[in-house]
């Protein structure tokens, strides 16, 4: 994943994708797949979201300030 801005309250991300298809919850965000996969996905996370992607991993978004954020990047359950 690759932060693209951050502002007092959101981070922006973007990330590459590997598969066919992607999937998120709890942020705003598209991308775009091929059919032999490949493309990416670019999220719009506010503080205090917990987003899961692909059902794989979920991103908190902690804290953000004019220049930096603290994330927490996990597994999914």
């Amino acid at each position: 994943m690759t932060v693209k801005a951050i502002t007092g309250e959101s981070v922006e991300l973007t990330a590459p994708l590997t598969g066919s298809g992607y999937s998120i919850s709890g942020c705003s965000g598209g991308g775009v797949t091929s059919s032999h996969g490949g493309g990416g996905v670019s999220l719009k996370c506010d503080r205090g979201t917990v987003a899961t992607v692909n059902k794989a991993m979920t991103l908190e978004v902690l804290r953000t300030k004019a220049s930096a954020a603290v994330l927490r990047i996990e597994p999914a359950d």
